[in-house]
């Protein structure tokens, strides 16, 4: 699996900007995917020195439109926390 599957895109949300000032990053992933993976990739793709990564499994929501219902689809997060000595990541300096 290459590291571009493994994260989808990042978080964009008010917790999500909390954790920037810390050096916590909240991305999507791939369901099938485990912290180890995760680590690698983020590592390889933005050239950082990963300390830890937290993962959550998110059920998707029963929505209605009129009469009709379905689920929205589930998803995975990882929070993923630098080393202190690491740099940043630009993607995200920019929105700080």
């Amino acid at each position: 699996m290459f590291a571009e599957d493994i994260i989808l895109k990042p978080v964009l949300s008010e917790k999500a900007y909390d954790g920037i000032a810390t050096k916590k990053y909240t991305f999507l992933v791939k369901k099938s995917a485990n912290k180890t993976e995760i680590k690698l990739a983020v590592e390889k793709l933005f050239g950082v020195k990963v300390a830890s990564v937290n993962t959550v499994n998110c059920k998707g929501k029963l929505k209605r439109m009129g009469r009709n219902e379905g689920y929205r689809p589930d998803r995975k997060k990882a929070i993923v926390q630098l080393a202190e000595d690491s740099k940043t990541i630009e993607f995200f300096d920019a929105l700080t």
